[in-house]
């Protein structure tokens, strides 16, 4: 199953901070993707810090092609405020979609997916 690695995880891992051990494992085995959004979120970061090889790096990551359902997001986040989740933001209801769109794990380090895990259906990668 492919895993879909969070911003969170990467910025982890780019800092050496030992939380992401598992991701060079999951690199290796080729099972890592990424998407538009968490490149967008992570690229201009390591562009202003001139990390010119990072950015390859991640861009040769495979990467799954983002198809937004505006309703099914809508759907998502009455979900969540139904079941008192309030302050999950919209890049994280996208990236929680496209998992379950490519029936995805999520490996993150934020905390709002482990909140949205049973809600939505989420298969959170320990």
């Amino acid at each position: 199953m492919p895993i879909l690695v969070d911003t969170s995880l990467w910025v982890d891992y780019f800092r050496g901070e030992g939380r992401s051990e598992n991701l060079d494992i999951l690199i290796d085995e080729n099972l890592v993707v990424t998407n538009d959004l968490i490149l967008a979120e992570l690229v201009p970061f390591l562009r202003i810090r001139g990390l010119k090889k990072l950015i390859e790096l991640l861009y040769a990551v495979n990467k799954l092609e983002i198809s937004i359902d505006w309703n099914q997001i809508v759907e998502f986040q009455c979900r969540c405020l139904g079941n008192g989740l309030n302050g999950i933001g919209i890049p994280d209801l996208i990236i929680a979609q496209n998992a379950l769109q490519h029936r995805c794990g999520i490996l993150t380090l934020d905390g709002h997916f482990a909140r949205m895990k049973d809600i939505l259906g989420l298969d959170l990668i320990s």
